[in-house]
Formats: structure tokens, sequence, C-alpha cells
């Protein structure tokens, strides 16, 4: 995934700061060194990097901890400050009636954004229309439409009609009674000047409330110049990111985005249409670190569907490194929409948690393709065997498999799974201080991880 090398390597300095006895000057220089090769092997701009670790190494000589704070947690906490600072504004986005106009050249997401932008605001109760403004790749039309339909937005587009700013006035006017008009206009291979002049003419005539730069995650640096040369002619009000899923650095494109002093209003990471989320600095650099999501964590327990109670009971269970497959099944089925175990995983606070090996994001993925199947291998187990797992041998294998349909080698990879996930699940389990504060947010609302002095250390 885009970042995933940034976020591994980040995570692997932190370590290396926390196992350091003291904080001299030495150990100073090399979290700077390891910060300026991670940075440019994910294509940060190279002048940013410079900047941001002097001020690192400036900041960590100069300044002294909070009283009670350790030293190796100060400097974790001056990284994510100064790495905060390149990431640009929070997202901007109004939950309100609006006209949105998404540009931006081919093959970046649009057409999907389009969607996704839908099923957003549907979700947060507004009705929604998409227009087909995009007059110049012959598939666009049919893609919309048929987005349209997916995420139940009404639609309006004229294959007929080749003139894309006539198409979004008669758009505009079928659709005065929608709440939200999303307009998806033309790209190209490159900025030429009748894409400028296309875009500048509609939005004139739209006068939208947002003008949104949708942009490929894995452009890396050549995002800048693209984004500048669309604000300097046309003006946007912000930018989504996309493919924040795919094999990408990530680095450039969030670097070179953040020097246009515009808000990413949204990142994409995924191909599934609830598959982009509200872009929140500080939430998403504390992923990025490993420093744990509180936030996104109960809005995974919430798409799960999950009562307070039931929320409780569930992390608790997760949490706690002692469930057993009876409670695997039960969590499973609660999480079983595409996606949400490895998002749960990815909002735990992994830094953490010294000795927590690194979890492995496409066991999780291999574990959402295989639910079905597994969960079809424990409704032919017992009681007893869902119970206590370790009574499960090669001969109780077998009747398993037999009674479920299944392969031995099913089984066998089911059993491996729940064990892999129970060892590093009990990392968590002397983490008292994250459960603390997970229990405190949880009866206060406040999700936000606002500073990182409020994050509690672990007591005896």
């Amino acid at each position: 995934m885009v970042l995933d090398t940034l976020s591994g390597s980040l995570k692997d300095t932190i370590r290396k700061i926390g196992k350091s006895a003291y904080v001299d000057r030495e150990t100073i220089a090399e979290v700077s060194r390891d910060l300026q090769r991670i940075l440019l092997k994910s294509d940060v701009n190279v002048k940013l990097v410079v900047a941001l670790t002097n001020t690192v190494v400036r900041r960590a000589t100069e300044e002294k901890p909070p009283a009670g704070m350790l030293e190796q947690d100060f400097i974790v906490k001056i990284l994510y400050e100064e790495l905060l600072g390149i990431l640009g504004e929070d997202s901007k986005i109004q939950i309100k009636p609006q006209k949105i106009l998404l540009v931006g050249l081919y093959g970046q997401g649009k057409t999907t954004s389009a969607g996704k932008l839908s099923r957003f605001f549907i979700k947060k109760g507004l009705s929604v229309g998409l227009i087909a403004a995009d007059v110049h790749r012959p598939a666009a039309f049919h893609q919309l439409q048929q987005i349209a339909k997916q995420v139940s937005a009404s639609f309006y587009g004229d294959e007929k009609q080749k003139k894309a700013l006539s198409i979004c006035k008669e758009g505009l006017e079928k659709l005065r009674d929608v709440n939200v008009k999303i307009i998806d206009s033309s790209g190209r291979d490159s900025l030429s000047e009748d894409l400028i002049e296309e875009i500048k003419k509609i939005k004139e005539a739209v006068n939208p409330d947002e003008t949104l730069l949708v942009i490929d995650a894995t452009m890396g640096q050549q995002a800048g110049p693209q984004a500048e040369t669309i604000e300097k002619v046309i003006g946007i009000t912000g930018v989504i990111i996309t493919k924040m899923d795919g094999t990408g650095k990530g680095g450039g494109t969030l670097s070179a985005i953040s020097l246009l002093k515009k808000p990413i209003f949204f990142i994409g990471t995924g191909e599934h249409m609830d598959d982009m989320e509200i872009f929140n600095a500080k939430r998403f650099l504390s992923r990025l670190m490993g420093l744990g999501d509180l936030e996104a964590l109960l809005e995974v327990v919430q798409d799960a569907e999950l009562s307070p109670e039931e929320t409780e009971k569930s992390i608790t269970k997760l949490m706690s490194g002692k469930f057993n497959l009876k409670d695997m099944y039960e969590v499973w089925e609660k999480f079983s929409k595409p996606g949400l175990i490895g998002k749960l995983f990815q909002s735990l606070p992994m830094s953490k948690m010294p000795g927590l090996k690194k979890v492995d994001e496409g066991a999780f993925e291999t574990a959402e393709n295989k639910l079905r199947v597994y969960r079809s291998i424990m409704d032919s187990m017992t009681f007893k065997e869902l119970e206590e797992p370790e009574i499960i041998n090669a001969p109780r294998i077998s009747r398993i498999s037999r009674g479920s349909g299944k392969t031995d080698h099913d089984v066998r990879s089911l059993m491996k799974e729940f064990k892999g996930m129970k060892k590093n699940l009990k990392e968590i389990q002397g983490n008292r201080g994250f459960k603390k504060m997970l229990k405190a947010q949880m009866k206060t609302g406040n999700f936000g991880l606002e500073n990182l002095d409020n994050i509690p250390e672990e007591s005896d």
C-alpha cells in the first residue's frame, strides 16, 4: 500500500528511539539521518526534508522535555509535530447543500471519486446528483451513470451533447431540487489549453462552492506543478488524493500538495464506494507513526453496527489477548464488512507496545477473503473446541475438515492465523495506558488525539 514503507520505517525509528538508554547529540544525529533517508525514499520534497530534519535537530538539542516526560518520548513528540507541519490543512468539507466541481487529468480517479463523494453525502442525509460533463472520454457517461445507480444518487447526462458547458447548465436545472450537485468534468493526458479553457468556462457558469482537484497518489512530486497550474488559471479550493491503497510512494504527492497551502479534503483508500475518508492530518500522521487513532477505532466499531455495550465488549475481547475461537467467531461476524479488520488494527497504537511484531496486513486481507471458509470450519467444531482451541489435534482436524467440507490445510490455516493473531494481541494486554485512555474516550465521546502529551504511559 501507499506509504507502507514510510510508515514501517518511521515505526522502526520510533522503536529505536524508545530502546535508547539515553538521548545525546549522537542519538539525535542518527535520528536525523534516519529521517532524511526515510523521507527521501518516500519521495518527499528534498527542500522540505532538509528543512524538517534541521528543525528536528535544533529543537531536540535546544529544547528540554516537559516535567515528567522522558527524553525519548520528547524526541518522538518533536518528530510528530514537525511531520505534521508538512501535511497541510485538515479537510474543509461542509455538510450542506452545495455544488462541487471535480477537475484533473485522465486516470486520476475523478469519476470514482464522484461516486465516493455521493456516498459520503448520502450517508450524511443529503440528496446527491451527479452530472456527466466529461464529453471526451467515451466510457465516462456510462461509468458515471452506473456509479450513480450503485450509490443511489440522481444522474444527468446527454450522450449526444458534445458541449460540456451546455450539459452542466441543463444538469443543474434538472437537478435543482437535489441538495448536493457533483460535476465530473473532462480530463486530458496533459494540461492543454483547451482543457483549461473548458474548465474555466464551466466554473464561471456554474459558480461552484468547491472546486476540487482529483490527483493520483502515485504521481509523486509531479503533482505539485499540475496543481499549481490549475490553481493559477482556475483556482481550486481543495484536493482529493486517490489510490492511497496502491503501490506508489505517496509522500511526494502529499508534500507537493501541501506547498499549495490548499487543504486535502479526502483521501481514497480502496476500490469500494465507502473507501474514502475525510483528511485529518493528526489522525493520518498518528496512524502513519503507529501512535494509534482512537477516532478511527470507534468509527470502525460503528461501521460494524455494534451497540455501545457490544462495542466495549468486542474491543475488550480483542485487546485482552485471552480470546478463544468462539470469541474470534463472534468478532469476525461483527467485523465481516470489507476492510474493517485491517482498519481496526491500523487504528491500534503499535509503537506504544514494545516487543509487538509488525502486523501482517496481508494476513488480514487473506482472513477477510477466507472469512466464509473459516466460519464454515468453526460451525463444524464442538463447543468445547471453540472454548479450548488448544485441544484441537490431528484427529480432530480431520473430523472438522470432513464436517465442513473443507481440507485439513484450511483448518490448519485457520488455527495458524488464530494463534498468530492471539500472540500479537497479547502485547496489547499489558498496555493499560491505552486501554484506560480508550475507556475514557468512550465515556466522553471525545475521540481526537489532540496532543501527544495526553497519551498516558504504562503504569506498573
